[in-house]
């Protein structure tokens, strides 16, 4: 039988990133499962200690579940890898969706990132929330913006979102991800500067958002340290 070209493919393969987040991931996968019928949906589980990969078995999603946290990046590299190797992205030239645990019911807004790429408009499509919730000060996120136009030109909305979709070979080509919480600003970076077009889509997003608090301060410090990190590399 021919294979269907990438563009008219079927539904896409789902990599959702998950720590801890029980309390969501099964909405999320439910939410993904709503949208694009028959899609395969993998769970890059890092060493959640409540119960998170159970849940997602529960859901029908293969889990990858490491013993160790590996952190964001580490975790989605070795989750990809594998899924790929397993050939759930069967039709090469297909896309992939990445996204994270805590969307919830509003995982389902994700169609318009899959389509943008189906349909030729970029070949990585990032979604941006609409209405942002917690958060501190933006120190963190301006320095991502930042980075990524110093190192690659672009000027990014939503330079940590982790809710992208792109074809295969364009996920074969930005893997690995950079370690920790620069992936995403380091994945930008190098779509840039490998010559793919990167658009990003304001969506009606919800997820989990820190507040600002003393574990919400010090989250956003790790996050800025990767963000440092992923710049630093690339110079």
């Amino acid at each position: 039988m021919e294979k269907v070209p990438g563009d008219q493919a079927g539904s896409p393969l789902a990599l959702i990133a998950a720590r801890n987040e029980v309390d969501s991931i099964g909405e999320t996968i439910q939410a993904i499962r709503g949208a694009f019928p028959g899609v395969r949906v993998w769970v890059a589980d890092d060493a959640s200690s409540d119960g998170t990969g159970p849940a997602s078995l529960a859901e029908g999603a293969e889990v990858v579940t490491r013993k160790v946290p590996l952190g964001k990046g580490g975790n989605v590299t070795t989750c990809a890898s594998e899924a790929l190797a397993a050939g759930d992205s069967a039709n090469l030239g297909s896309v992939v969706l990445l996204l994270d645990a805590d969307l919830g019911r509003s995982a389902g807004q994700l169609t318009t990132l899959v389509e943008a790429v189906r349909s030729g408009e970029c070949d990585l499509a990032v979604a941006a929330f609409r209405n942002r919730v917690g958060g501190g000060f933006g120190i963190a996120l301006g320095f991502a913006r930042w980075a990524i136009r110093n190192r690659s030109g672009f000027v990014a909305a939503a330079p940590i979102s982790g809710q992208r979709a792109m074809r295969t070979e364009v996920l074969e080509r930005l893997l690995p991800f950079d370690e920790g919480w620069g992936m995403e600003v380091g994945m930008t970076i190098d779509a840039v500067r490998s010559g793919f077009r990167v658009r990003e889509y304001e969506l009606e997003l919800s997820h989990r958002a820190t507040g600002r608090t003393a574990s919400g301060f010090l989250h956003r410090l790790r996050q800025l340290g990767g963000f440092i990190g992923a710049w630093w590399r690339r110079r």
